[in-house]
């Protein structure tokens, strides 16, 4: 049986989960996406919890319509004096075979049938993490199937299954498969299907769809945000069939763009007959830029987004990002559902060339003007409204009624709720890909400390300080030479 030298790895503890990272950085581990899997605990607890409500209310509604039973009272003893132990139905025959009838009453019976637990898919595990805290902290799941079609992957997730004991390894099974294969051939399958590729994840998204079961769930990742975001539109075409603009809301296009994808409504978009629009705008005279198609509809359903709130806050201490989930929550409660994109202040004052007037004040102007006004959880200075475009630059051009109004404030603004939070360390965000040997040019991922201190760690002690001493030599005796050959220039020159 193989062992594990546990001064090999360093012991990694997000939740109630640990894991077993190698010191050879060989299966990839992004600590920034604890909010991710954070987030996705709590959409997944509301979603169990959702999932029982609708089984109960179809089971009422299953035992409205399959009529009445006539049923007696079942601790009414028979004529012996002893219960007979039938069911109801055999009651209602026995006495109306004797005879004397009883007093029954009219109830609704309804269908037994038990609700199983869900069954979850992380098609792309890498160490495992993801699968181990759905086991361990979502109360009501079921089996937790984690794929990776990398061997290291697939070990360290199978280590680190046993390395967290009985629980996990009753619930988390590892497989070395591809992911599209596993979920095309298990079509409908799981209750819960989640995709955290690294990088783009438009190439799972069709077999993904077909996997999930009816009112199943499918959660999402995009991490290749500077396609999404128009730095490269030709392939976000290619992958998403939508071109992205670039612009202060282009991470909220970017969300847009992923759900229009995963739609898979086949609609076929070709181009139109005429501009829709004129060439130039009527109010800032810049040209019109065309994109899409998006997802135009709500991204967002509030009743959902408030429930997923109040189980956070609910239990507030076995989330470690609670701090930033609930902020973002909290944004997306109060944002305009039906409002697609947003606006950018500083973009209009720049246009008018003035200066920017406050959110408070600009959402005051559009709440006086009889428009919805909001922010947005993309940008802190975002503005969603439904005010037309004409009403817009009617106030920046004119300084409207620009008087206090008590909703220009959010509820979290009011209550002083940190909605936007820094990010808790330096160099805080996606690692070197695993595999990858760490050199200087990693500075700007992972800082000079870093960097510095694994390269000094794979040197040999005695190579490196005489390659120092000769460095050092070579680089003071340069300036001597310089000068030495300027002097002697001079001297033949004179």
């Amino acid at each position: 049986m193989e062992t594990t030298d546990l001064n090999d790895y360093t012991v990694i503890k997000e939740g109630e989960a640990e894991i077993l990272m190698h010191n050879k950085n060989k299966v990839f581990f992004n600590k920034a996406q604890v909010n991710n899997r954070d987030m996705s605990i709590a959409v997944l607890r509301a979603f169990i919890s959702k999932r029982k409500q609708e089984h109960d209310a179809m089971l009422s509604k299953r035992a409205r319509s399959s009529g009445k039973v006539v049923e007696k009272d079942v601790s009414a003893p028979s004529e012996n004096g002893e219960d007979n132990g039938k069911t109801n139905g055999e009651e209602h025959e026995a006495s109306s075979k004797d005879g004397p009838k009883e007093a029954a009453k009219t109830t609704y019976e309804p269908v037994r049938r038990e609700l199983k637990p869900p069954r979850v898919l992380e098609a792309l595990s890498a160490s495992g993490l993801r699968a181990l805290r759905y086991a361990r902290e979502v109360e009501g799941i079921g089996q937790v199937v984690a794929l990776d079609n990398d061997p290291a992957s697939v070990e360290a997730c199978q280590r680190n299954i046993k390395f967290n004991g009985l629980m996990s390894t009753s619930k988390v099974e590892s497989h070395l498969t591809d992911a599209r294969v596993h979920m095309l051939t298990n079509p409908k399958e799981y209750d819960v299907v989640d995709l955290d590729p690294y990088g783009a994840p438009s190439v799972f998204l069709d077999s993904a769809v077909q996997s999930v079961a009816d009112g199943g769930l499918l959660m999402c990742t995009a991490t290749d945000m500077a396609v999404l975001c128009g730095a490269n539109g030709e392939v976000c075409y290619s992958k998403y069939g939508s071109y992205p603009l670039k612009g202060k809301y282009c991470h909220e296009m970017a969300l847009r763009i992923l759900l229009a994808s995963i739609e898979h409504n086949s609609v076929r978009y070709q181009a139109g007959l005429g501009p829709v629009v004129p060439q130039d705008c009527t109010h800032c005279g810049k040209k019109y830029s065309m994109g899409g198609p998006i997802w135009s509809a709500p991204m967002h359903d509030q009743e959902w987004v408030t429930s997923i709130l109040n189980g956070v806050k609910s239990m507030k201490d076995r989330y470690p990002a609670y701090d930033k989930i609930c902020s973002m929550l909290t944004t997306i409660s109060e944002e305009l559902p039906d409002v697609p994109l947003f606006l950018s202040l500083h973009n209009l004052a720049a246009t008018l060339k003035c200066t920017s007037p406050s959110a408070a004040m600009f959402r005051s102007a559009v709440i006086n003007a009889k428009y919805r006004v909001s922010g947005t959880h993309v940008n802190p200075l975002g503005i969603k409204t439904d005010a037309p475009m004409e009403i817009i630059w009617d106030i920046m051009r004119c300084w409207a009624d620009f008087s206090r109004h008590v909703g220009s404030l959010s509820k979290a603004q009011v209550k002083k709720v940190a909605r936007f939070l820094p990010n808790p360390e330096k160099h805080w965000g996606p690692k070197v890909r695993a595999g990858r040997q760490i050199t200087s040019k990693h500075v700007s991922l992972i800082g000079h400390e870093a960097v510095n201190s694994h390269l000094n760690g794979h040197k040999e002690a005695g190579g490196e300080e005489g390659e120092e001493e000769e460095k050092e030599g070579n680089i003071e005796d340069e300036p001597d030479m310089k000068r030495q050959k300027i002097t002697e220039v001079i001297a033949s020159s004179s």
